[in-house]
């Protein structure tokens, strides 16, 4: 008869279609029972922490829930800095783990719902008569909430028979959320007024666009206004214009562009809750900037918002679109469950807007005798990042001119998984994606590092045909070498690292080091990564000039089949600091 672990097991592979994690006594019926009786698939990472951020990284490459899976107490304990960054990215998935037995706690378990709690995650405790019932209701918690949520599995009901498993119901999802409250419709009329008649409208969108799929909508909205556009980090490549986008806001942006954002008269926010980093610390704006906000959030998120409509991102961006263009027929931009399933297309590209709606906008763009703003500007100058020199002062790599280079080589199918650092600034800066679902910063939220290696195995598992990249530090790549191994078994020649690698941890000398602390304890002895990589099957590169870069040139080139994992350890120097670091260090002076 099947077991309780087999019940948790056979119900989740209903709706996921990986699980991560490593093996104890906590979890072991659980993954016998996966393995032998499910069609799920099991990958074993080599530390607990890289469970939960490989179910992570899958949710943000795919928009489909994965698990991960760990044994009581340590095994649990291991997972928590992990769990916390996917609470506070808002990462739907569950993670499967034993737990102390009914009787009571033995002298190496520890107060588990407690401590997800800590970090604000809830816990579903399985019985022997609803263990079904109750992993339904996790999975459905975690798409609902979009939380990670705790499934356990008692030490002493694991192997108890529980006879034939139910048929349970599909997880409820809430429908997206239509404008509402008392003031809405008023204040679309406003905002529509306000975008009419703004000679510098601006529209700005977060993940929380992406999510609901707004691509096309926001496209056609910058049409009918003639709006630049730009995105947060986590929203990049939503607008389907991208010869009117000015790239990514905040302290990755490029100087020209958020110079020209603070020229707006009227700004647009969709989806994004202007946190410090892209608000470049209250800068973005000028004063005079009237600022609207649309997303599901129950308030406005910052002190700059001027106007505030609760609702999805992608039907008030119809609903704008609406009342701009009242002569044309309605629009079908796609149903909201079709952008689920397939946001932006197959390619994670969405298609133009312009193309959707011909002609949209025409009315608009030289309406009064004006010429559209985004048609008086050179955007592309704008959004041109520094090119650094070959080799700084000290003799050591450029990251800005290796960044770019490395930008040159990369194959074009990428998806960039960051692990967090000072260095986070080149890749974002200099390596532009098709989407935002292929450039992933696990990590950032909770402000973690460490969490490198383990991203690239989810990445890789969601999205097996595109190639997954590595952008780590030193520092966070020596916390999570353990996976290493398991990113080279995972990715293969789909895979490649680029360690950057200046012999610190640089936030905290380029902060705190400026200061006059000591920086003995911000340094780190000179990692061979090439090395590493070798130990584990991998091809590794010491890369000290932009030449040796020609390596990444010849594997690109090659197919995926026949290549190896590639990492390139690049010699860096310290003494280049990313724009956003300089932003932190001039609030923090």
């Amino acid at each position: 008869m099947p077991s309780v672990s087999a019940h948790v097991a056979l119900t989740l592979a209903q709706h996921v279609d990986h699980v991560f994690g490593v093996m104890g006594n906590g979890n072991a019926y659980f993954l016998d029972a996966l393995e032998r009786d499910t069609g799920a698939e099991f990958t074993a990472v080599r530390h607990e922490q890289g469970a939960v951020v490989a179910a992570d990284a899958h949710y943000r490459a795919s928009g489909r829930i994965a698990a991960g899976t760990a044994t009581y107490g340590a095994g649990f304990t291991n997972t928590l800095t992990a769990l916390a960054e996917s609470v506070q990215a808002r990462i739907p998935l569950v993670l499967v783990v034993g737990d102390e037995p009914t009787s009571g706690p033995r002298p190496w378990d520890v107060d588990q719902i407690a401590l997800a709690s800590a970090v604000g995650a809830r816990t579903y405790t399985v019985g022997r008569a609803d263990a079904a019932a109750t992993t339904i209701i996790a999975v459905e918690h975690a798409l609902t909430y979009r939380v990670p949520v705790v499934l356990a599995v008692p030490y002493d009901v694991a192997s108890l028979e529980a006879g034939a498993v139910p048929d349970a119901p599909a997880p409820r999802v809430p429908a997206a959320l239509a404008p509402a409250g008392e003031f809405a419709d008023g204040m679309l009329d406003e905002i529509a007024a306000a975008l009419r008649g703004a000679e510098r409208p601006f529209l700005l969108a977060g993940r929380g666009a992406w999510l609901a799929g707004a691509g096309e909508p926001l496209g056609a909205l910058a049409d009918a206004t003639g709006a630049l556009t730009a995105s947060t980090a986590l929203g990049r490549g939503v607008f389907p214009a991208a010869e009117y986008d000015l790239g990514v806001t905040g302290g990755f942006g490029a100087e020209d562009a958020m110079r020209l954002v603070r020229e707006a008269y009227v700004a647009v926010v969709f989806g994004a809750s202007l946190n410090q980093f892209t608000m470049r610390f209250g800068d973005l704006f000028a004063p005079g900037t009237r600022v609207f906000q649309v997303d599901v959030a129950p308030a406005a998120t910052h002190a700059h918002i001027g106007g505030f409509v609760r609702g999805d991102a992608r039907l008030v961006a119809e609903a704008l679109v609406a009342r701009l263009s009242p002569a044309l027929p309605a629009h079908n931009f796609g149903s909201q469950a079709e952008h689920a399933a397939d946001p932006g297309g197959a390619d994670g590209e969405s298609p133009a807007a312009s193309e959707a709606v011909p002609g949209l906008g025409a009315e608009q763009k030289h309406e009064q005798g004006r010429m559209p703003w985004r048609e008086s500007v050179d955007v592309a100058a704008a959004r041109t990042y520094d090119r650094g020199d070959d080799l700084a002062p000290d003799g050591r790599l450029d990251p800005r001119s290796a960044a770019r280079r490395i930008a040159e080589l990369l194959p074009a199918d990428r998806v960039v998984v960051s692990d967090g650092g000072h260095f986070i600034g080149w890749a974002n800066m200099y390596w532009p994606v098709a989407s935002p679902d292929r450039m992933m910063m696990v990590g950032t939220a909770f402000q973690a590092i460490g969490q490198g290696w383990p991203s690239v195995v989810g990445a890789t598992r969601a999205r097996p045909e595109s190639t997954i990249v590595l952008t780590s530090g030193d520092g966070g790549g020596l916390m999570a070498i353990a996976d290493l191994e398991s990113a080279v078994r995972s990715a293969g020649g789909r895979g490649c690292a680029v360690i950057w690698n200046d012999a610190a941890y640089g936030a905290e000398v380029h902060l705190y080091g400026l200061k006059g602390l000591a920086e003995d304890p911000m340094l780190i002895p000179q990692v061979d990564f090439a090395a590493f990589a070798a130990a584990v099957g991998a091809e590794g590169v010491v890369v000290e000039t932009l030449a040796d870069l020609d390596r990444l040139a010849t594997w690109s080139a090659q197919p995926a089949e026949e290549r190896p994992f590639l990492l390139l350890d690049l010699r860096v120097s310290p003494a280049v600091v990313a724009p956003y670091q300089q932003e932190i260090i001039r609030v923090n002076s």
